[in-house]
Order: C-alpha cells, then structure tokens, then sequence
C-alpha cells in the first residue's frame, strides 16, 4: 500500500495578497493607473496608537458638572486685523464645489455656522449657496487659481494658500469631465465635460521669498484684515512650517496622509507623505525654536474621526483640527441605506471612494441633478452640527479628567504610547515606561 503525504492548507502572500493581484490583472488588462478618492487605507500609526494618563493621585481632575473646561481658540493672531473667533477647535477643511454638490457644500456651511467655527471653499471658487450660510469662511487660493478673484477674496474671513495637500504632497488634483457641468465649468472657466487636472504647484512662485510677496499682494488686496493660512502635506513637517512662518503666515495647516482627497493616483494617496502623527511634533518643534508656537496658530487635519482625536492632537501641540471625511459622513456620504446602489456601482457604502465619478448615491460628491436632490442641507447641517458638538463633548471629557480647564492646556506629559512606533513619532513615553525611542532613559 503506497503512502501519500498529506497536501498542506495553501498559504496565500502577504505580498502579494488579493488585492495586490487584482490591480495588477487590472494594470495588465487597461495600461492606465488606478483613480480614486478617500485617504490611505493602509494601517500606520494613528491616534489610537496613544493613550491618555488621566488624573489620579499626582493629578486632580476637575468636576465635569461644577468646573468649566473651555475650547474657544484664535486663529490669524499674528498680523491680521481679523483673527478668527471659533467657539471651538475644529474646524472644516476644504473640499470643493465640483466634487462636492451646491447642497452638500451648504451643509457644511451651516452645520460649521450652528457649531461655532468655520468651513474652507475648497478648489474651484466660491458658491453663494456656502457664502450665505457660512458665518466663517475660509477661501483656498490654490495653485490652479480656478474661480479665484479679488471680489471672493475680500468677502472671505481668511485666506487659505494651498502648496500642498496630505493625500497628495506634491501633486494636483482631478476632476473628470462627468462632474464638469454648466455650473462647474462656468466657475472654473472649463469646457464642459472636459477631465480637469490641477497643478500641483503655484505658477508665479518657486519658493518661500516669492512665497513672501505673494502673502504680502494678498494682505494688500484685503486691507490686511484677513488672515493668511498656509496648507502644507506631511512630507517634511520641520522645514515646510519653519518656511511658511518665514514667508509670514498667521496660520500652518498641517495634513497628514489620512487626509482624503477627491480623486488621484492611488500610488500617491498610499505611498506618498507621512502619517499625520509624526508630522505633529516636528512642526511643534519648528514653531518653538523659532519663539512663535502658539503665536502663529497650527492646525492638524488628515484622518480626525472623534474627540479623542481632537484631545491628542491638541496635547501634542496644535491650536485646532480640521475635518473632511468625517464631515462628508456625518451629512451624509457612504450611508447604509444606499448599500444596494453602491453595490451596483462594484462597491459598498463603507469602502465607497469613486468620488470622481460623480455616481455618488447619497447626493453628495457629485453634480448629477437627480442624485443631488437626496441632499437636504439644512438637515444635514443639523448632523453636522450634531457631529461637531459630540466631538467637543469627547474632547472635553478627556481635558477634564486631566485636569485641564482649557482643551488647549492638555501637554504631551498627558499622554503615553502604545506601541514603539507611535512613542518615537508623537515623543511621548512608551506605556508602562519612561522611554522615549531616541530620548535617553529616565
């Protein structure tokens, strides 16, 4: 009787998983990259990689009931005439009208005006629809320049100046011709139906001295009441913030790789930049060596999802947050109870990211006329607003069972790290110990 050896279970590649295999089939069979939306799907160290200490005995906490904690922050103290007053540290980051519908850009004006703080217009210029209903508007100046003019400029309350993007640094945006419509290609002085790319840096600067000037044309424009922001990708956090505190902006915003993006090249949004929590301590650094942390304000974005989020990124030295994602949720976007339409379009509502496509079930990142009807802005800025004061609450919570009177007086000494990757990234000891990866122990 001959002897077979038995067959093993087969054992599939963590290099080559299924999902590996399939975009190279796709790549063989279409010669094109991939597209899409959304941010990294990739696991990289994250917030939740940090946990917060507490009081106990070494630390008091305050009594949530008795003991205000308050979360007002100034944005634009440096040299605008205007700074802006948000009743709370996070903020809305921008998104455009042509990715997004009129209705969804409305939203999210009103759901920023009912919390407190303000929303970003995104590339592309201004809709009156989001002008209207935004108490606090924050006007992107991007490279592309689409829709920019003097007048929008002037009715903004600050100025954002886009070199970069977290999903993206170093690369421009997309629009495909299917979201391009009358409206769209109206503002952006596009043909209809034309895929759009933007540029993926400013025509009329090669650096931070041009960059200087620039800031100075834009100050003169508005009479010096605006503030000035400048958006950078978490690709060298150190250096980009030192040069835009050169170049003299008011505000850094800071974008890590978990920030989304409407539509690009998968290999960027996966393997380009950093993730948003090692950006944040070398920023911090930047600001404190040159004497203007807290006097030139920060603002972290890329992959803000809860309060806890927001309460970390502040003790580890941000001023305020931005959300994207998050807010396209929260009115709405990658809904359950669109599951079946989104499964028609080879998808699913919790992985939904063909934003570009303009085929979005929920009304949202589209310019489709029947499709936007399922919008209804004012209750979705209700859920917004909703969201936003859930996140506050959360943050909250936390600053005061760390003693903390202030969301902003929460410090890197509140916090420790779960894993050696996030202590070396975010500088706070390793849980259970005192170490530091780099940093002598103590």
């Amino acid at each position: 009787m001959s002897y077979q050896t038995p067959r093993t279970t087969p054992r599939k590649s963590a290099t080559f998983d299924d999902y590996t295999l399939s975009e190279i089939r796709r790549a063989a069979s279409t010669g094109i990259y991939d597209i899409r939306g959304g941010g990294t799907k990739r696991r990289v160290p994250h917030f939740d990689d940090l946990l917060f200490l507490g009081a106990s005995m070494s630390r008091y906490p305050l009594e949530g009931y008795r003991e205000k904690c308050e979360t007002s922050v100034t944005l634009g103290t440096r040299f605008a005439k205007k700074p802006i007053e948000l009743k709370i540290p996070i903020t809305i980051a921008g998104m455009s009208f042509g990715s997004l519908s009129a209705g969804a850009k409305e939203a999210l004006g009103r759901g920023a005006t009912i919390a407190g703080t303000s929303t970003t217009t995104g590339d592309g210029g201004m809709t009156e629809e989001e002008r209207g209903h935004s108490q606090m508007l924050v006007y992107q100046y991007l490279p592309s320049r689409y829709g920019m003019n003097p007048r929008d400029l002037k009715r903004a309350d600050a100025i954002e100046v886009v070199v970069g993007q977290g999903a993206k640094p170093g690369g421009g945006g997309m629009l495909l011709g299917q979201k391009i419509s009358n409206r769209v290609a109206e503002m952006r002085t596009l043909p209809k139906g034309i895929d759009q790319r933007s540029a993926c840096r400013h025509p009329d600067w090669t650096g931070p001295d041009d960059l200087e000037i620039k800031i100075l044309e834009l100050r003169e424009i508005t009479d010096w009441e605006k503030p000035i922001y400048i958006k950078v990708g978490g690709a060298r956090p150190y250096y980009d913030t030192a040069l835009a505190v050169k170049a003299g902006a008011d505000v850094v915003v800071l974008d890590g790789m978990q920030g989304g993006t409407a539509a690009t090249q998968e290999v960027f949004i996966e393997h380009v930049g950093q993730p948003t929590l090692a950006c944040i301590r070398p920023a911090v650094q930047a600001l404190q060596d040159l004497g203007m942390h807290r006097k030139v304000q920060l603002v972290i974005s890329g992959g803000i999802r809860n309060g806890a989020d927001v309460a970390k990124a502040l003790a580890l030295g941000a001023d305020a947050v931005s959300i994207g994602t998050a807010a396209l949720v929260a009115i709405g976007d990658n809904d359950p109870r669109w599951e079946e339409e989104y499964r028609a379009l080879g998808s699913t509502a919790g992985a939904y990211d063909d934003w570009h496509e303009g085929a979005d079930p929920a009304g949202i990142s589209t310019q489709d006329t029947e499709l936007m009807k399922r919008v209804d802005p004012v209750a979705a800025g209700r859920r917004l607003a909703n969201y936003l004061k859930v996140m506050t609450l959360e943050a909250q919570t936390i600053a005061r069972a760390c003693g903390k009177s202030h969301v902003h007086n929460l410090e890197p000494e509140d916090l420790c790290a779960l894993t050696i990757e996030a202590s070396a990234m975010a500088q706070v000891p390793l849980a259970g110990t005192g170490w530091v990866p780099g940093k002598t122990v103590f």
